[in-house]
């Protein structure tokens, strides 16, 4: 019986969550300046506009990805797109600083656990020998579009007002809402497309499950995790990077290298397309490493060599007075970080095994901390000390860190024990 590939419609899914996810996401970057002239505020108040939807992203991270785990993928990540798309659209209402302020935390707070619920769906989805790739391709789709949407933006601008954007924006997330409830299933078993040969192919390579302890205990455990803390501290370069580059990377280049808007278009969505090649690529080539060299070699000796070629990209970027170069360089280190999402997605789900949701929330928590942090930091920069180039080299310097990280990280011990019983059974 030749299998059925039921199991590609849910990365093409997958997909369309994650291009939608960062439309509503770096939206708001681009738009910034405008937001900025209507509303009257300050580069220190845009800086907490865009940190506070990293606040209530990273408090509702862990408890939004517990109740996947609980409840299941798809009820779960239905409502997380509601209330996103909904808050997406609220923001074109936003009327002063502390309108925008509560609107983005509230988005943020939707937001929150979309990532963990789609490596879950991929957990169960996914052969091991694809997970990589799947996840690369997820990657590759979030960020081919985040560096399409200072393009769309600026298509779109004649003809509709930030406001509209908003709205236009959210609106996208309720038509997915619709295909989602339709054609998902939380496991290939429930689904009756999938046939027999397929089924066999999925389950056959799944992880073990693992048993827990209940109440603090299983916090506990996965706080002492030690692959758990290498990657929740490696994933804060990752973050930080990113949102560096959905939040004031067109402002950087504009005042510290001088870029007209027109240029300002294709620069600042650069880093994210550069990505997706990146994130194609990297879910292929540890997939590849992994079945060959094993999954330390895989996942964590591929993550630590990127994060150093990261880390040099971006010290070189912040020292080169060439506007090009730098800007180049910015998108080097970013495409070679992104390289390594598939890797480290897939370490969470071989290390967290049935409890994949809640341990990706721990690692995009840390993350969203960092990401916290980072507009404020290059906010400080700017007005205490009217440098541009100190938060590229604090990220250089936070690269190195998230290399020795990744070295520590051990793909093949799982956080909880296995369970006698597989998921076969």
């Amino acid at each position: 019986m030749t299998p059925t590939r039921v199991r590609y419609r849910v990365v093409v899914l997958g997909t369309l969550l994650s291009m939608v996810t960062y439309l509503d996401r770096v939206c708001i970057a681009k738009l910034a300046p405008d937001i900025m002239r209507d509303l009257k505020l300050s580069t220190v108040e845009m800086g907490y506009v865009f940190s506070i939807f990293a606040l209530s992203y990273a408090l509702f991270e862990i408890p939004t990805a517990r109740l996947a785990d609980r409840f299941g993928t798809k009820r779960v990540l239905t409502r997380i797109v509601l209330w996103w798309s909904a808050f997406t659209m609220a923001t074109g209402a936003a009327f002063n600083y502390v309108s925008m302020l509560v609107v983005r935390f509230l988005f943020g707070a939707g937001e929150a656990g979309a990532w963990p619920c789609a490596a879950r769906a991929y957990a169960r989805w996914m052969p091991k020998r694809e997970r990589g790739t799947a996840q690369g391709i997820f990657f590759a789709g979030a960020h081919g579009m985040g560096g399409l949407t200072p393009l769309i933006i600026v298509a779109l601008a004649p003809y509709l007002h930030w406001r509209g954007m908003f709205v236009l924006f959210g609106a996208f997330g309720l038509v997915w809402i619709v295909a989602w409830t339709r054609l998902f299933h939380n496991d290939p078993s429930e689904d009756p497309a999938v046939n027999a040969a397929e089924l066999e192919y999925i389950v056959s390579e799944r992880l073990p499950e693992t048993r827990h302890e209940a109440g603090l205990s299983y916090w506990r455990r996965i706080i002492r995790h030690r692959s758990v803390l290498a990657l929740c501290l490696m994933y804060a370069a990752n973050s930080s990077i990113f949102y560096f580059c959905i939040t004031w990377l067109p402002t950087y280049l504009h005042e510290r290298h001088g870029f007209d808007a027109a240029t300002l278009g294709f620069l600042s969505g650069l880093p994210l397309l550069v990505s997706v090649p990146s994130d194609l690529l990297g879910g292929i080539v540890t997939d590849r490493l992994a079945a060959r060299y094993g999954l330390w070699v895989g996942r964590s000796v591929l993550g630590a060599v990127a994060y150093v070629i990261s880390g040099l990209a971006l010290i070189g970027a912040a020292a080169s007075a060439a506007p090009v170069t730098a800007a180049v360089l910015i998108a080097v280190a970013t495409g070679v970080c992104m390289f390594t999402l598939g890797a480290a997605w897939g370490v969470v789900i071989e290390i967290g095994r049935n409890q994949v949701g809640v341990v990706g929330a721990f690692m995009n928590t840390a993350g969203q901390l960092a990401s916290l942090l980072c507009p404020i930091i290059v906010a400080y920069s700017v007005k205490l000390f009217n440098n541009w180039d100190l938060p590229i080299y604090l990220l250089g310097a936070l690269f190195f860190v998230g290399a020795a990280c990744w070295l520590m990280v051990n793909p093949e011990e799982p956080v909880f024990d296995v369970e006698e019983v597989t998921a076969t059974s």
